[in-house]
């Protein structure tokens, strides 16, 4: 692995602050070009001449009460092929990924992922040139936050 490049693990604690989610978990994936984020309930809307998108998203794995609405610019509408080969339209937006203390703007396609395990995939497309992965380690560079004891 190079020296000067941010090595991540196969997951990372992440948060996209322009969409106000403050830590969500993403699956670090190579083999997907495209990063990709849960959302559901997406309205396409027209704005001062602005394309934008309003969504909802449950930022963590398995609550369904904790509900984030988010609204970003569009910058395309894009045909994406899942794992499985199904294809989708999504919108795509662009905006700051943060890890530990390392941020950068990043394109990511809004879709349902209600049923898979991680709310957010971090595509290579978004940390091509900036980070590599060590499949063998997890939370590297953002911290998985370790519960405090009561006393």
């Amino acid at each position: 692995m190079k020296k000067d490049m941010l090595v991540l693990g196969w997951r990372e604690w992440t948060s996209l602050p322009e969409l106000g989610i403050n830590r969500i978990k993403a699956k670090v994936d190579t083999g997907a070009r495209t990063s990709a984020l849960h959302a559901f309930e997406v309205r396409p809307f027209v704005e001062n001449n602005i394309q934008r998108v309003e969504f909802k998203i449950h930022p963590r794995q398995y609550n369904k009460e904790k509900v984030v609405v988010c609204v970003a610019d569009v910058l395309d509408e894009r045909s994406v092929t899942d794992s499985g080969g199904h294809k989708e339209n999504r919108w795509v937006i662009k905006t700051p990924l943060k890890i530990g203390q390392h941020s950068w703007p990043i394109e990511i396609t809004l879709t349902a992922r209600e049923d898979m395990r991680f709310r957010m995939l971090l595509g290579r497309t978004a940390i091509r040139g900036r980070a590599q992965v060590d499949p063998s380690r997890s939370y590297i560079v953002g911290k998985k936050r370790r519960k405090k004891k009561r006393t």
